[in-house]
């Protein structure tokens, strides 16, 4: 079946995806801007409505045909545009010809479903889109359970998470709540909070974190916040052996991260 075509970079629908690059017009309209085959795919495979996606195949730019199918056996409205069409609605500086719009999960602490020893991971206002993405990636190659964003100061469907998670914003689950509803919700299931701190006297790896856990993160410029320094079950720190003082906060997340899944994959020697 021909595509939908779209040549003319003045089209209202362009200047409405170009809107979208602020965070005003994506809450307003629910949805975001997802750029890429595999981020595509991971928001496809999550369930996620799908206004349309815009695709080009001119100048710099490349689609997948598969891709193509892929949408369209699943109903997604495909349009084909030219090159001056998608250079104005690229948001970043890729060559994959690839962009959809896609409505941004709304998520609830109470829609969390979670196994009998959960792995969580909570972000305390994080600042930087990257870092957040980074954390998503990792938390989805060690199969957490779920990300909370508390105290958001960065738009959990930023398209720069999008893209520096590689989609895994739409496979792990991600809530935005507040700190104090992130603890009561862990305190009503008897999940144990640790929490990463410079000052803390344990290191990581002496602790038990085979059991229901979360693992708690600040921001990289203030660190964590006294309310989760105060009500934290476990507070651990990473050894520095060098004169900087901390990591970046997605790597110090990736180490604590896998921790947890290597206490809980050994086996006796």
């Amino acid at each position: 079946m021909p595509l939908e075509k779209l040549t003319s970079p003045d089209n209202s629908g362009v200047k409405r995806v170009v809107r979208l690059r602020t965070k005003k017009s994506r809450d307003a309209k629910n949805l975001t801007i997802v750029e890429g085959v595999r981020e595509l795919r991971r928001a496809v495979d999550a369930g996620l409505r799908f206004e349309c996606v815009y695709i080009c195949r001119e100048g710099v730019y490349h689609c997948p045909e598969e891709i193509v199918a892929y949408l369209e056996a699943r109903r997604v409205r495909v349009i084909d545009t030219s090159c001056s069409v998608f250079d104005k609605i690229a948001y970043g500086d890729r060559t994959e010809g690839v962009l959809g719009l896609c409505e941004q999960p709304q998520l609830k602490l109470s829609d969390l479903k979670l196994r009998e020893n959960p792995l969580i991971v909570v972000m305390e206002s994080v600042e930087k889109p990257g870092n957040l993405g980074g954390v998503l990636r990792t938390s989805d190659g060690a199969g957490v359970d779920a990300l909370l964003v508390c105290d958001e100061t960065t738009d959990v469907y930023n398209p720069n998470v999008v893209r520096a998670s590689l989609g895994a914003v739409f496979s792990v689950p991600t809530v935005s709540c507040s700190s104090r509803e992130a603890l009561e919700f862990f305190k009503a299931r008897g999940i144990k909070t640790f929490a990463a701190v410079v000052q803390a006297e344990d290191f990581y790896f002496l602790k038990n974190m085979t059991g229901a856990v979360a693992i708690v993160m600040g921001s990289e410029q203030k660190g964590l916040s006294d309310f989760w320094i105060k009500n934290a079950d476990e507070k651990v720190r990473i050894p520095m052996m060098g004169q900087v003082d901390s990591l970046n906060v997605s790597v110090s997340a990736a180490i604590l991260i896998y921790e947890t899944v290597r206490q809980r994959n050994m086996k006796p020697l």
